[in-house]
């Protein structure tokens, strides 16, 4: 039996909505990034500070929790989540520099 993975219908549907999901967490982010981008101006124009860590800490903690009822591996979580605060931060201090 010379089944390709490629030719594979099991597979290539699998993989469809390996695609489709892809692309919505795309959109979700991009919209995320778009959503914070307007607190970072704002926190700009108001002299807030770029960074909130108890609100960093709370969210993670929050994070971690629905991780776990996922059945989603919660140091995943916390790292995933923790890459896009980062960035996020990072986004909210060059809005403050100008």
């Amino acid at each position: 039996m010379n089944n390709a993975p490629a030719q594979d219908p099991v597979l290539a549907s699998y993989r469809q909505s390996i695609d489709n999901i892809d692309a919505a967490l795309i959109h979700i982010l991009a919209e995320r990034f778009r959503i914070t981008q307007a607190v970072g101006e704002h926190k700009a124009k108001n002299a807030l500070p770029p960074a909130d860590p108890g609100r960093e800490q709370s969210q993670i903690a929050r994070l971690r929790r629905l991780a776990e009822e996922s059945q989603l591996d919660p140091e995943f979580s916390e790292k995933f989540i923790r890459f896009i605060i980062d960035e996020v931060i990072r986004h909210h201090e060059q809005a403050r520099q100008g």
